[in-house]
């Protein structure tokens, strides 16, 4: 099969290769998707280039966890009948050495999830890494029916998919968004009021709009955005952080514990089992729905993997996605 794949960790240009490899086989439990589209994660482009001195985990890695395509071969214990079937993939280089920046990628069989004829590959490709992180942060806490959620970085891959979840799901989403300029960018289907971070007084334009204050906070800065949380939460609110800028943030200790604010931490390799299946339900229930979408921002050839990669190193807007080629 044609694959992308690494040896050593480094700038990607420099180490990300594009060859033959040998087709894999599934094992028990497994089954073999012909990729179609593969997802491009930043916490992949981190594993490659050594982020935080992290290690090769294996000799030899494909990137990307997330990606759409077809069944084609099944392992041991799982029914043919799977042969055929249109699926989203989610965590195939998840502790595995092998993604989905191939030809084909073997996963468990519970990680292909059926692909409903109406959603595109693009989508399906996209739904893995941030749509799990972005169901985990919204229902982690319980349901959001009836609440009123923030989501900082409403933009971003998480943050998009968190806000339609919670909209989805029955809750007043607020989003915010770095500059003024990005304003209308934010999606009115989902968000219902939208705040600019760089705005004289983001914290008092979030409370004009919720004065009781806010549930829960989806979190992609916690170390930029720690006072304005403090300022907007309401008593027993929930900080949901996936992310942040500065490796050990400052955060305002007594305001949060004088409002019992619960901060709790994500991190998408593991999370529990049933967790991610639920999340994987859900997203797809939704997406099937008309509820979930997701903004495309580059698309490249296998053979340029290494300007996706750059491309999501980069921070611009929209998913960034590998097309995998097929005779």
């Amino acid at each position: 099969m044609i694959a992308s794949w690494y040896d050593e960790q480094g700038p990607a240009a420099e180490v990300l290769q594009v060859g033959e490899l040998p087709d894999p086989t599934p094992g028990p439990g497994e089954v073999r998707v012909r990729v179609s589209v593969s997802g491009v994660n930043p916490g992949e482009t981190k594993k490659r280039r050594g982020w935080l001195g992290s290690a090769m985990p294996y000799p030899r890695v494909i990137p990307h966890s997330d990606a759409a395509g077809v069944v084609d071969a099944v392992g041991e214990g799982v029914g043919a009948r799977l042969v055929g079937r249109r699926v989203w993939v989610y965590g195939a280089q998840s502790y595995r050495p092998f993604g989905t920046a191939a030809q084909y990628t073997v996963v468990p069989a519970s990680q292909a999830v059926p692909l409903p004829d109406q959603l595109s590959d693009d989508l399906g490709a996209s739904l893995g890494i941030p749509g799990i992180t972005a169901h985990r942060t919204v229902f982690a806490d319980g349901p959001v029916d009836g609440r009123v959620v923030l989501v900082q970085g409403v933009l971003g891959a998480v943050g998009s998919l968190a806000a339609q979840l919670a909209h989805w799901a029955g809750a007043t989403v607020i989003g915010t968004v770095r500059r003024s300029t990005d304003l209308e960018l934010a999606d009115p289907t989902a968000v219902a009021h939208v705040v600019a971070l760089d705005a004289a007084d983001p914290a008092a334009e979030i409370r004009a709009y919720a004065p009781d204050g806010v549930d829960r906070v989806i979190e992609v800065s916690l170390s930029d955005n720690a006072d304005v949380n403090c300022a907007v939460v309401r008593n027993n609110a929930v900080i949901a952080a996936y992310a942040t800028r500065v490796d050990r943030p400052e955060i305002p200790f007594w305001p949060l514990l004088f409002n019992n604010v619960t901060l709790r931490m994500f991190g998408g390799d593991d999370f529990p089992a049933e967790a991610k299946r639920q999340a994987a339900r859900d997203l797809t229930a939704a997406a099937a729905a008309g509820s979930l979408t997701v903004v495309t921002g580059a698309r490249y050839p296998l053979s340029d993997i290494a300007n996706a990669h750059d491309r999501v190193d980069a921070g611009l807007h929209g998913r960034v996605l590998v097309d995998i080629p097929h005779p």
